[in-house]
């Protein structure tokens, strides 16, 4: 399976995934190209230094449905079997999402449907929830709606803050991304309405 990664910043869970591939742990899965929106993204340039095939499309002053065109395109050349959204801060269109249909996974800081949108990790501390946590989900029309694949629950500690509630549930994501990623990539599942369900081997 290939992957097609999309990101706007600094690429943490594109690297969590490069290394869960090195590491074999998604035997047969490999990174076809890494895509960015943002010149300057570190995770852009940490793709480079890895050597993996990177594209640039600025996506400033562009109308969506065009820069996503190229997007597209790009990841079809390179013969993408899904692309994985790994702080892509970016709308997709609707054509692109068709293009794609069930071919998009997305991370967010939450455990949906709790707390969409940005600001998740702060939004769920303001709110004094006890257990947070990530979801990996397919990527529909809607934002943070699609089908959920994995999430991963951490306890809210007395300690915590914003930014340490952040950092804990960062390293959740770079675990539930791999785990969605295998799951997909075993093709051994099912839609069930909106529930993704493993069938056993």
């Amino acid at each position: 399976m290939y992957l097609g990664i999309l990101l706007s910043g600094r690429g943490s869970n594109f690297l969590a995934i490069a290394e869960s591939i090195r590491a074999g742990r998604l035997p047969g899965v490999e990174i076809a190209v890494v895509i960015s929106n943002v010149a300057e993204a570190p995770g852009l340039a940490a793709a480079r230094e890895l050597g993996y095939p990177t594209a640039l499309y600025i996506s400033k002053s562009r109308k969506r449905a065009e820069h996503d065109a190229d997007v597209a395109a790009c990841l079809k050349a390179h013969r993408v079997d899904l692309v994985c959204l790994a702080g892509y801060m970016r709308l997709l269109s609707p054509e692109f999402i068709a293009a794609f249909r069930n071919r998009i996974l997305n991370i967010h800081p939450s455990l949906l449907p709790a707390f969409p949108g940005l600001e998740a990790q702060e939004q769920a501390f303001a709110y004094g929830v006890k257990i947070a946590g990530c979801t990996v989900h397919f990527v529909d029309e809607e934002l943070d709606h699609g089908a959920i694949v994995v999430q991963r629950a951490i306890s809210v500690l007395e300690e915590d803050d914003g930014p340490s509630l952040a950092r804990r549930i960062l390293a959740e994501e770079h675990i539930a991304y791999t785990e969605a990623i295998r799951r997909v990539a075993s093709g051994r599942y099912e839609m069930r309405g909106r529930r993704f369900v493993l069938r056993q081997p």
